[in-house]
C-alpha cells in the first residue's frame, strides 16, 4: 500500500508539475512537468496574448531551406554553395519555461530542425570543457602550439589566441573547407584585397573562422565534438536522441589515425546543429542554472562567467552568445540577459532574473516576444 501511494504522489507531480518550492527542479530525460501560467507567476491571458504574439511573427517560407539558402547567400557571395546538409522548415515551435517547468509551448516542439548559429554557443561550452580538462591551459594562449599545420602560422594568423576565436576578433585569413574567410559576409568591392585587422582589434561576424575554432577544438579534444556534447552535457541534461551535428562533405580529417568530420558552428553552408526545441531548453535551462544539473555540476560557473563578459570590440557579444549590455537589444529586459542566435529565427534566451527560459523556432522577433512574457509576469511586493 505504501509504494502504491509514492506511485500515486510521483504521478500526480508529473501531471500537476513540480510545487513551486521546488526551486532547483530539472526535468528527467523524456519527460518534462508542466505547470498552469498562474502557478509559475504569470498573467494567464497577458502569457497567452505573448503566445499568440509569436506565433503571429513566424517566418516558414520558403519551406525548401536549400532554395532559401541559395537565394539569400549566393546573391551576395562569391562563389557560394551549400557543403553541408539541410532539411525543410516547417510551422514554427517554442517554450517558455519558469523555474525549470514548461508554463506554455506552441508548434511541435520535439520536431527536429536547422538551428544555425545557436550552434556557435553549443561550441563556447564545448569549449569550456577542453579548458576545464586542461587541453587548453588559457584562453589567452595562442592556439598555434596547440595546432598542427599551416593554419596559424605567419605574422597575421600566428598570434591569434582561443579567446580572438572565441568573440569573433581573429580576424583569420585564410581557406577553409574550400571557403576563403573574405568570401563570408564579404565587404568592400574586392574583398580578397581586404585589409587584414590585428588579431583582437576587430569583430567580424564569420562562420569560416568559427570553423576554423571547431577543427581547432576537435584537435585538442582528440575525438568528434558532437561525441563530447552528448557525453558530457547532452546526455547528463536528459536530451532526446534525435539531435545531430554535423559537418560538410569535405570537413573530414584525420585524428589519431581515425576520420572524423570537424563540425559548422551554423548552418550557413548547411549543416551544423539539428536539433528540438525541447532539447535547446534543456540546454538553455543548464545554462541559466549556471551549469548546475540537480546534484551534478556539468560545466564550471567561472567559466559560464567568462562566456558572457562583453569582448571589448562589440560590447554585447562574448564567447559566441549575445548579450544585453546597455539594455540595448531588449529594453524592457534586465542586462544580465543573454542569448543564443541563429539565422532565420531561432533563439535561447536566458533571463536569471525572472528564473525564465524562453526558446523560439523560426521566429525572429526574440525583443517582441520577450517583452511580452515578461509583462505577463505578475508583480508581487
Amino acid at each position: 500500500m505504501l509504494r502504491f501511494l509514492r506511485t500515486a504522489m510521483v504521478a500526480a507531480v508529473l501531471l500537476l508539475g513540480t510545487p513551486a518550492w521546488a526551486a532547483d527542479y530539472v526535468p528527467p530525460r523524456h519527460n518534462w512537468a508542466r505547470q498552469v501560467p498562474a502557478q509559475a507567476g504569470f498573467d494567464p491571458g497577458k502569457l497567452a496574448a505573448a503566445v499568440d504574439y509569436a506565433k503571429s511573427k513566424a517566418e516558414v517560407q520558403p519551406a525548401d531551406m536549400r532554395q532559401a539558402l541559395l537565394d539569400y547567400y549566393a546573391t551576395r557571395e562569391p562563389g557560394y554553395r551549400i557543403l553541408g546538409p539541410v532539411v525543410a522548415r516547417d510551422k514554427s515551435s517554442g517554450l517558455i519555461v519558469r523555474g525549470g517547468r514548461i508554463v506554455a509551448e506552441w508548434g511541435d516542439i520535439d520536431r527536429v530542425d536547422m538551428t544555425f548559429s545557436v550552434a556557435k554557443s553549443y561550441l563556447s561550452t564545448v569549449a569550456g570543457l577542453a579548458v576545464e580538462d586542461g587541453a587548453i591551459a588559457s584562453v589567452d594562449d595562442r592556439v598555434a602550439p596547440y595546432m598542427p599545420g599551416p593554419w596559424f602560422e605567419g605574422e597575421h594568423n600566428g598570434p591569434i589566441t582561443w579567446k580572438h576565436l572565441l568573440q569573433q576578433t581573429s580576424d583569420w585569413s585564410g581557406t577553409l573547407w574550400d571557403v576563403h574567410d573574405w568570401a563570408d559576409r564579404p565587404e568592400g568591392d574586392d574583398p580578397s584585397k581586404r585589409t587584414l585587422h590585428a588579431p583582437g582589434t576587430h569583430y567580424k561576424y564569420n562562420d569560416v573562422r568559427v570553423n576554423l575554432l571547431a577543427l581547432a577544438l576537435m584537435n585538442v579534444m582528440r575525438e568528434p565534438l558532437p561525441r563530447v556534447l552528448k557525453s558530457r552535457i547532452m546526455d547528463p541534461i536528459g536530451a532526446s536522441s534525435t539531435w545531430r551535428w554535423h559537418g560538410y562533405d569535405n570537413s573530414w580529417v584525420l585524428v589519431d589515425g581515425l576520420n572524423m568530420q570537424s563540425v559548422s558552428g551554423g548552418g550557413h553552408f548547411g549543416g551544423g546543429m539539428f536539433i528540438s526545441a525541447t532539447d535547446h531548453a534543456r540546454f538553455g535551462l543548464l545554462m541559466l542554472r549556471n551549469g548546475q544539473w540537480g546534484n551534478r555540476r556539468l560545466l564550471s560557473k567561472d567559466w559560464i562567467a567568462r562566456a558572457i563578459q562583453p569582448s571589448p570590440m562589440k560590447s554585447d557579444y562574448a564567447y559566441l552568445w549575445w548579450l544585453n549590455t546597455g539594455r540595448k537589444a531588449i529594453p524592457a529586459a534586465p542586462e544580465s540577459a543573454f542569448w543564443a542566435a541563429g539565422f532565420g529565427g531561432h533563439y535561447i534566451y536566458i533571463d536569471r532574473e525572472h528564473d525564465l527560459v524562453v526558446v523560439l523556432r523560426w521566429t525572429p522577433d526574440l525583443g517582441g516576444v520577450v517583452t511580452r512574457v515578461l509583462e505577463a509576469i505578475e508583480q508581487r511586493g
